[in-house]
């Protein structure tokens, strides 16, 4: 028998400790302590102390005289989020905003960006995944709630059954048809990545869309009605063509391109050859630990998988 000896550290797009999630202004979840920095008003707190995420797609807008990435020191303070006086100056729809909640008990609203709107006097719109490093992580964290929100918030104005435009309830992550009643709430979608190894070996593939010379492990969405190890399992056997056995969780990350759960497993090669479903992979190739293509960056749980093996912690032992 194989033990799996893994560790995973925090991932990011994850909620920070000194974050509380809410609904509303002065809602709080049962057991957590109150906010007492800030007053309610027509946007959930005093303008003073209200962080405004500004969202247009997977994007966010920053104020800066200069670009974000010379800023690189200052990114993290509120100050970087416009102001309610710069937001109410772009003539943003402000009542259809989503309250998040409070970061060390500033309250954070969330707005969209409609793509017709002209940004702000020094607004920069920034793509989340460009901010990574850059931007302080709980503000890094809570932009990404944010932009997954508001997609969400875009999405679902109108009835999925019905058609009638749906009311946002006042306290609850959740839009009502006054017609027929149906609920709707953000949803994810669960999807598995994972390592294949084969002694130490690892498989790295290539699709068509990575840059020049990318390779990642393999990934996939998860299928009604099926286990996430039964994803990883055909989701392998689809893309390559070969069968793994001695699955083992890894860990997981929030992915908010757009709505996705991404949860991450090891998996040890069983048999098969690599026969690569054109479609989906232009490459694919086992890989020593001496040499490794280029592979994501660390913002991702692919690239977590993939330093885990090269440091060893992916490495099997044997309780025999």
């Amino acid at each position: 028998m194989f033990i799996l000896k893994l560790l995973i550290p925090r991932q990011p797009f994850t909620t920070p400790s000194n974050f509380i999630a809410a609904t509303a202004p002065n809602q709080v979840p049962d057991g957590a302590e109150s906010p007492t920095s800030t007053k309610a008003s027509s946007h959930g707190a005093t303008s003073a102390s209200t962080c405004w995420f500004v969202c247009q797609g997977s994007s966010l807008m920053l104020m800066s005289s200069e670009p974000v990435e010379a800023n690189v020191e200052s990114i993290g303070s509120s100050s970087l989020l416009p102001s309610t006086e710069i937001v109410e100056s772009m003539g943003l729809n402000l009542t259809q905003t989503q309250f998040l909640g409070y970061l060390d008990e500033q309250p954070c609203i969330a707005v969209a960006l409609p793509k017709d709107c002209a940004l702000a006097e020094g607004g920069e719109l920034c793509n989340l995944r460009s901010l990574y490093g850059i931007l302080r992580e709980d503000w890094f964290a809570i932009a990404s709630r944010a932009i997954q929100i508001i997609e969400w918030d875009r999405t679902h104005r109108y009835c999925g059954q019905c058609a009638t435009p749906t009311i946002q309830l006042p306290h609850e992550r959740a839009k009502r048809c006054p017609d027929c009643g149906l609920r709707q709430y953000p949803r994810l979608s669960p999807a598995v990545i994972m390592l294949v190894y084969r002694g130490d070996e690892l498989l790295l593939a290539r699709a068509p869309r990575f840059r020049n010379g990318m390779y990642s492990v393999l990934a996939g969405f998860v299928e009604p009605g099926e286990s996430l190890e039964e994803a990883v399992a055909r989701e392998v056997y689809e893309e390559v063509g070969i069968q793994v056995k001695n699955i083992r969780y890894f860990g997981s990350q929030p992915w908010p391109f757009p709505n996705s759960l991404m949860v991450g497993f090891v998996a040890e090669y069983d048999s098969g050859e690599l026969n690569p479903d054109p479609a989906e992979i232009e490459a694919v190739e086992w890989f020593t630990r001496d040499y490794i293509p280029p592979v994501p960056g660390k913002l991702s749980i692919a690239r977590k998988l993939i330093d885990a093996f090269m440091a060893g912690e992916g490495v099997l032992t044997s309780d025999k």
